[in-house]
């Protein structure tokens, strides 16, 4: 079985200290030049996809408020934007902003990603998130301050709930976003000059949902994209998130910190799509990792960075170093275990980006475990899924 492989994109590297590293380009983080030739990179490693990281609040160390630090990348451009923008100068691989689910409207959502389809066409997915840190309240001012800013989610009840109506609000989000996206049919739009009529309006839809998040009429302003469903993916810890995955999304990346993690974790996912009822076709399953490659000494390189944070790397993700050959070599162990594929993220850019796409790559390759060239056009189909019909479609 060939192996999928994504790369997450973010600021300098996932190491915090990433931007003060040998090669790292901290000049450039705002620029477009800067996310174009990373992107470039990974689809010379003919990786499936990137992710672009996104948040509406300034990064901080500590989990629910910001912190005071200034030693640590602050700041990151809109990662619909950076993907638009990357669009038109690459052609094959896939493009995954970030967009949130808590405090932006399901409605711009699907308008964003569906047009970001039409740029790359059909390369374009989304990865939902929620936001549940009380200090990003105030950005918006619609929402009440809620939990307070002293509250500690290990032992506060309320937080749970709360947690539980974020994931049940995204949950909704996505679900208006995919009605919008089915909401033009195919050949809505008829374009004869002859008759003046541009679209049949009886293959527009309103889409009339109406849940305890939202209520919307539609339909989108945005003619049905290339892929139909751009593809949905979410990061996932735990039950809550995997039952969230369940219901919403294609792909699910999980965090395993080992062979038998991976295993138990496979197994929870697949018992919350029986929870939640899913049926075909299964969610596509990557490990999150967090990479540092080099040929003798990734290790070092990582401990240096440590040295200059202050702190030995904090990750949600397992944290892998070593060679690109010996990454091979975890990634082919704990394929066995049930994962379609991984989501490495890259420590410092672009040193661990073109150690993954000019090293691991090719050894995968040898193994007879990745591909020799993009064999489809658009990212559903790289990934075996098929291009839905619209729900409101009459069948003939």
């Amino acid at each position: 079985m060939t192996l999928h492989l994504a790369v997450a994109l973010d600021g300098a590297g996932w190491h915090p200290a990433a931007w003060r590293a040998e090669g790292a380009r901290p000049d450039r983080l705002f620029t477009p030049g800067y996310w174009t030739e990373l992107v470039a990179e990974a689809e010379r490693g003919l990786l499936d996809f990137v992710t672009f990281e996104d948040a509406l609040g300034l990064q901080s160390t500590r989990l629910n408020e910001p912190d005071e630090r200034l030693d640590q990348v602050r700041g990151r451009l809109d990662a619909v934007l950076i993907a638009s923008r990357v669009a038109p100068l690459t052609s094959r691989i896939g493009l995954v902003p970030t967009a949130g689910t808590t405090h932006t409207e399901p409605f711009h959502v699907a308008i964003g990603i569906a047009s970001l389809d039409h740029i790359s066409r059909g390369r374009a997915g989304w990865r939902p998130q929620i936001y549940g840190r009380p200090d990003l309240v105030a950005h918006f001012g619609r929402r009440p301050p809620f939990p307070p800013q002293d509250y500690s989610p290990e032992r506060d009840p309320v937080f749970g709930r709360h947690l539980q109506d974020l994931f049940a609000e995204a949950a909704d989000a996505v679900e208006v976003v995919r009605r919008l996206w089915d909401s033009w049919e195919d050949d809505a739009e008829i374009r004869d000059v002859a008759t003046g009529r541009f679209i049949d309006r009886d293959k527009l839809h309103y889409i009339d949902f109406r849940g305890e998040w939202f209520s919307v009429k539609g339909p989108s302003i945005t003619p049905r994209s290339p892929q139909g469903q751009p593809l949905v993916t979410s990061l996932a810890h735990d039950r809550l998130p995997y039952e969230f995955a369940a219901r919403a999304s294609d792909v699910v990346y999980v965090t395993p910190r080992h062979r038998e993690d991976a295993t138990a974790i496979v197994e929870s996912v697949r018992a919350a799509e029986a929870a939640v009822g899913r049926t075909e076709p299964p969610l596509r399953i990557f490990a999150d990792l967090v990479v540092f490659l080099d040929a003798h000494d990734a290790a070092g390189r990582k401990a240096r960075l440590d040295d200059l944070d202050g702190a030995e790397l904090d990750s949600d993700a397992h944290v892998f170093t070593g060679t690109p050959e010996e990454l091979a070599g975890l990634l082919l162990e704990w394929r066995e275990a049930g994962l379609e594929g991984f989501r490495l993220r890259p420590g410092v850019l672009p040193h661990d980006l073109v150690a993954i796409t000019r090293g691991l790559v090719p050894a995968l390759q040898n193994a007879g475990a990745f591909r020799a060239a993009y064999d489809t056009a658009d990212l559903r189909g790289r990934l075996g899924l098929a291009r839905p019909a619209s729900r409101y479609a009459k069948v003939s």
